[in-house]
C-alpha cells in the first residue's frame, strides 16, 4: 500500500487487514492493543477505521431490529450488481 505509515508495530495494511477482527472482538488482547495503538497514531487509518466501524454498527442495529431495506436501496443494490 503505497504511503503506508508503521505505528505500533503495524503498517496500514495490516491493520486494514485485521480491522473487521477488531470490531467484532476476535484478536488477542496484544493484537487489539497494537491496532489502538496505530489507529492512535495514524489519522488516515483512524478516519476509515472509524467510517467503516460506525458502518458496521448500523447494519447489526438494522439486522437485530428486522429492518428490510428500502425498495430503492434495494434497487441501487440491483444496479451496482448488474442484476
Amino acid at each position: 500500500m503505497r504511503g503506508e505509515r508503521s505505528i505500533g508495530g503495524l503498517v496500514c495494511s495490516e491493520v486494514l487487514e485485521r480491522l473487521s477482527d477488531y470490531l467484532d472482538g476476535r484478536l488477542s488482547e496484544p493484537d487489539r492493543a497494537k491496532i489502538e495503538l496505530h489507529l492512535e497514531g495514524c489519522d488516515a487509518c483512524e478516519r476509515f477505521g472509524g467510517t467503516f466501524g460506525k458502518a458496521i454498527a448500523s447494519l447489526r442495529e438494522n439486522v437485530r431490529a428486522g429492518t428490510a431495506p428500502s425498495p430503492e436501496a434495494l434497487s441501487n443494490l440491483r444496479a451496482r450488481l448488474g442484476k
